[in-house]
């Protein structure tokens, strides 16, 4: 039997109605299918530090779906840099059909499970890439890059530089508010905004930093 429950459908319905995100039943269908292969997979591929279902929900769906209204605000080729176990990217890919996400990870155990919730879930929308950040060499820049407790904000605009332009936003998903990796931020880079995100079931704090590069 799933582990999936009715609980864990009424919180997410219930979540993304906090948050102002419109789910269609295919949606809140597909969040759920993601939910099952990531706790089916995380017992042996280590996916998330989270073993427990019951929490999955907040720290992980809704967590990513907080930032959907800026996602929206931000052009339709998206790179979710460190994906992991594909947050932000595959809940972001599930809202938002008619956009290109990219999820990129060094792991490979990660990117199989990736490439495993794109077939399944049939997201045509998704491309998994296995690569090393610095060694990624996509055609055209991307309008937004996104990571979520990938590194610092230097470490993440210094890898990512070459994956955007003076159009693209880069878009950190961060705890308490990095003060410190602010002051470290390369010197063609500055924050646009910081932006606290109210997770619903979420224990303390989550900010979004939206950063732009100047060329």
């Amino acid at each position: 039997m799933s582990q999936v429950t009715q609980r864990h459908a009424d919180e997410l319905a219930q979540g993304a109605q906090t948050l102002g995100v419109a789910l269609s039943p295919l949606q809140q269908e597909q969040l759920l299918a993601y939910l099952a292969l990531l706790i089916k997979w995380n017992k042996a591929y280590n996916l998330t530090a989270v073993r427990n279902p019951d929490e999955m929900v907040s720290r992980h769906l809704l967590d990513s779906l907080s930032v959907v209204p800026f996602v929206a605000q931000y052009g339709d080729n998206w790179l979710d840099v460190g994906s992991g176990g594909g947050m932000p990217g595959i809940p972001l890919a599930i809202l938002f059909p008619e956009r290109r996400f990219t999820l990129l990870d060094s792991n490979g155990k990660k990117t199989r499970f990736l490439t495993q919730v794109k077939l399944e879930l049939k997201l045509a929308n998704l491309e998994v890439i296995h690569s090393r950040v610095e060694e990624f060499r996509p055609q055209v820049p991307f309008s937004g890059i996104c990571s979520r407790a990938f590194s610092s904000l230097q470490d993440f605009t210094d890898w990512t530089r070459h994956l955007g332009n003076g159009d693209t936003h880069w878009l950190a998903m961060k705890g308490v508010q990095p003060d410190d990796e602010l002051q470290a931020l390369p010197a063609d880079f500055r924050l646009q905004s910081c932006d606290v995100l109210k997770v619903p079931g979420c224990q303390g704090q989550r900010h979004l930093l939206i950063l732009r590069r100047s060329v």
